[in-house]
């Protein structure tokens, strides 16, 4: 929490490259996903460790930490994020921003951001800069994606209909990302 929030990052960093160096997959083969304060979680990867996996699906996610207090839920994140009015959590919370650390040039992997219209916890804005400034900024090659559904929020009380259609849209996109293709199961020999 506050100004030691990093070390949540620094884990999964560990995690992952754990992952790799254990030879369990290759950051060309390796998919995270996170919503929520997850979805915080992977736009820090994203941007701190850019190379450590191929694709990211990122849904409903705080990215731009410096702005978050001033959206109607902004005041319930500060017990967890701090507040820019605080100059050591100020410098914490912009060390690890997602959207501040977000460098032109630098080969991104791709990503799936998912919002909500209607989502009172985590103004959709976040999720919209998130997208454009990877657009701008990323010299991968690799798509940067935005869905945006009109009809939810931050997923409670979502629709069975939209999360179906929410989860045959990611899926998609990471077997694409991933090149991984469906193939029919072998009749049993039995």
């Amino acid at each position: 929490m506050l100004t030691r929030k990093q070390n949540v990052f620094d884990d999964f960093a560990a995690v992952m490259q754990h992952m790799i160096d254990a030879v369990y997959t290759q950051p060309e083969k390796l998919a995270i996903m996170g919503g929520s304060n997850g979805g915080l979680l992977m736009g820090a990867m994203i941007t701190q460790h850019p190379g450590l996996c191929r694709t990211v699906v990122s849904s409903v996610g705080i990215y731009d930490m410096l702005r978050v207090e001033l959206s109607p839920n902004g005041e319930f994140n500060i017990p967890e994020f701090g507040t820019v009015k605080d100059p050591g959590q100020f410098r914490a919370l912009y060390a690890y921003s997602p959207y501040h650390n977000v460098q032109n040039g630098v080969a991104y992997p791709s990503v799936l951001f998912l919002t909500g219209t209607n989502d009172p916890r985590v103004d959709p804005m976040h999720s919209r800069k998130m997208t454009a400034r990877l657009q701008a900024a990323t010299s991968s090659g690799q798509p940067v994606l935005l869905r945006t559904s009109s009809k939810t929020g931050h997923g409670l009380a979502t629709p069975l209909s939209e999360q179906i259609d929410k989860s045959v849209h990611y899926h998609a996109f990471l077997l694409n990302e991933l090149e991984l293709r469906y193939q029919p199961p072998r009749p049993r020999s039995d």
